[in-house]
């Protein structure tokens, strides 16, 4: 999973909520082209498509942001059984995270490292379940899936931030919740984005996707804040930094959604909103048919524009973050924005193609991310 914020260079307006929302000027940047083709053809113009997903409200985000905003004491909060662990075992579990974290997501793990210690442990725990959790669906043995295996895993949940983990990995997580003020609803959230993966391979228009986005992404930067830290002297409000991580995760899933539509298809899903399809007068026959035509180029545009505005979103919280946190998140910001590049690049073929970033643009990128890590918190305009 992955779960990314750059101070935005326009500036956003604050709701009497607190909730950060960009000006018209950049919403009008979201807005489709008037695109006119040779002139031995006909101007055609191409429609809008929203941008608006689902309020937070909806989603009871401010709820979590609430719990996990308390002052958290360890002697009350936690779970309420709270395990003995020997330390030589969880050492072992906790390294265990480490490898498969530095295994399956190399760059995120070296932006990780220039975190405390116990933020680190944290870190890879967390990443470890969400993978975990992830794999029920898409791993090796998916084939075997239910709604009986997912109701298993929910209840496995349970018991580790009741204190009784069921093996050295779910004790990881036992001990992360002991010493962070982690809530479950983010971690029960994704497990119904789970069962949404084997109830859906369509959806209908852009408010189910963002659902569907919320539960399997959105969910990660929420889960993830707690254990990364505000930073003392934030501009923004925690609901406001809660929000960005939020919209790091839909962006991150959008732009997964684009680099592996042919990947998708070929297992018979199509995560792109029907109603948009049908638009730009194209339909899931066309993205079987994996052929890259003029109305598609013209649909991936707009596609990829709207992750990038929820890029821009999430890049206002990535400098409210505790600085020895940020690095690992401005590396994924500028990973995902190179995907959708890569997209570009391949003249908008993701039905044949597969956008990739190479393992040496991508350390390439993390000393940028760092300096941009560096950034002392502020806004562009109040």
């Amino acid at each position: 999973m992955s779960s990314t914020f750059s101070l935005a260079p326009k500036p956003y307006i604050r709701e009497s909520n607190g909730k950060l929302l960009p000006p018209k000027s950049m919403l009008t940047t979201i807005r489709a082209e008037v695109i006119t083709a040779p002139k031995q053809r006909s101007t055609r113009i191409f429609p809008e498509l929203s941008i608006q997903g689902i309020p937070v409200a909806d989603l009871h985000v401010q709820e979590i942001v609430r719990r996990q905003s308390k002052t958290y004491n360890t002697a009350n909060g936690g779970t309420s059984r709270k395990p003995q662990f020997d330390p030589s075992f969880l050492e072992e579990a906790y390294e265990r995270c480490r490898n498969i974290c530095a295994e399956y997501a190399k760059t995120f793990y070296l932006g990780t490292l220039l975190m405390t210690e116990e933020r680190q442990k944290a870190i890879w725990a967390i990443y470890v379940w969400c993978r975990r959790t992830d794999e029920l669906v898409d791993g090796p043995n998916s084939g075997h899936m239910n709604s009986e295996v997912l109701d298993r895993w929910e209840e496995r949940l349970e018991d580790i931030f009741e204190g009784r983990p069921y093996d050295m990995l779910d004790a990881a997580l036992t001990h992360t919740v002991l010493n962070f003020p982690l809530d479950m609803k983010p971690f029960r959230d994704m497990i119904e984005g789970m069962r949404m993966d084997t109830r859906k391979c369509r959806y209908q228009n852009f408010q189910e996707l963002y659902l569907y986005c919320y539960y399997v992404a959105g969910t990660v930067g929420l889960m993830s804040v707690p254990v990364m830290g505000i930073a003392p002297d934030s501009l923004i409000s925690a609901q406001s930094t809660y929000d960005a991580a939020l919209y790091l995760g839909i962006g991150n899933q959008l732009t997964n959604i684009l680099r592996d539509v042919g990947e998708d298809a070929a297992r018979g899903r199509v995560y792109l909103p029907q109603d948009e399809l049908a638009q730009f007068g194209l339909s899931d026959d066309d993205v079987f048919s994996r052929k890259v035509t003029d109305q598609w180029r013209e649909f991936m545009k707009e596609q990829i524009t709207r992750a990038r505005f929820y890029f821009n979103l999430a890049e206002e919280g990535a400098s409210q973050l505790d600085k020895d946190s940020r690095w690992p998140v401005w590396s994924s910001l500028l990973i995902y924005g190179n995907i959708l590049d890569a997209i570009e690049e391949n003249d908008y073929d993701n039905l044949t193609k597969r956008a990739y970033v190479g393992r040496a643009k991508k350390l390439l990128m993390l000393p940028l991310a760092y300096t941009k890590s560096l950034d002392t918190p502020s806004l562009i305009s109040q």
